[in-house]
């Protein structure tokens, strides 16, 4: 872990598993002044080591109850642009650039399959896009999570 010791490991850890703890909480939790906690606090927000709340809201309580992948096959040169322009598709919550047959990955929701079609239109219409493969998500396997990465990367946490 770059740049973080055994008490960002900690307070990392210790957010992990209760996101919700104020910073007298962690303090008290990890044996540290509210001042060390909020300073900590301070330099990992400076490293962009924590993601957006956006992250936590689930697409399902908005009525957006089927999610898909949709590889996308593109022209390199026109890629800046259209990542721009796949931005502003609202249904795309993330996007990602990958080697191998596809050029891009996005994660997309959708209110049912006639919603999606609309939206696997929208992303065609997009100039640059040769084409696109959808696969629907069935369930969530393994969710997002942390805190192995956490425990692996220090012996106290």
């Amino acid at each position: 872990m770059q740049g973080l010791d055994g008490t960002d490991t900690r307070l990392l850890s210790a957010l992990a598993r209760d996101p919700r703890r104020t910073v007298v909480a962690l303090a008290q939790k990890l044996g540290l002044s509210r001042n060390t906690v909020q300073a900590r606090m301070a330099q990992l927000e400076k490293k962009h080591v924590f993601l957006s709340f956006e992250r936590r809201i689930n697409p399902v309580s908005l009525g957006y109850p089927l999610m898909a992948f949709i590889s996308v096959h593109v022209q390199q040169q026109k890629l800046g642009q259209l990542a721009h322009d796949l931005a502003g598709i609202p249904e795309i919550l993330e996007g990602y650039g990958l080697t191998g047959s596809a050029d891009l990955l996005l994660r997309v929701v959708a209110l049912d399959a006639e919603d999606l079609f609309r939206i696997n239109g929208k992303i065609l219409a997009c100039d640059g896009v040769d084409r696109t493969d959808t696969a629907l998500a069935m369930g969530e396997l393994i969710p997002f999570r942390i805190q192995p990465l956490l425990e692996r990367g220090s012996g106290d946490a």
